[in-house]
């Protein structure tokens, strides 16, 4: 533990600095994280395909219901690709 002895306006101005740098240091770190979180890479060709609603191919009944057919989507995008 450490103790701090001074008049009241001392620690104040003490205390508040440390605060202020602590806060310039959290938002320094977030705007380096929201910059380096802002690079894009162009998408494969596979995952247009799969982006476009008019693509997807849907089990219709069974387990599987509704999710996607991604054995039949990804011949049916081979087959595209020739």
């Amino acid at each position: 533990m450490v103790k701090i002895e001074g008049t009241l306006d001392e620690i104040r101005e003490l205390m508040g600095d440390v605060k202020r740098t602590v806060s310039d240091v959290k938002s320094t770190t977030k705007k380096v994280a929201k910059a380096a979180s802002k690079t894009k890479r162009k998408l494969s060709a596979w995952q247009r395909y799969i982006k476009t609603k008019s693509n997807h191919i849907k089990f219709k009944r069974g387990d599987k219901k509704g999710r996607l057919d991604l054995k039949r989507m990804s011949a049916a995008f081979k087959r595209s690709r020739k």
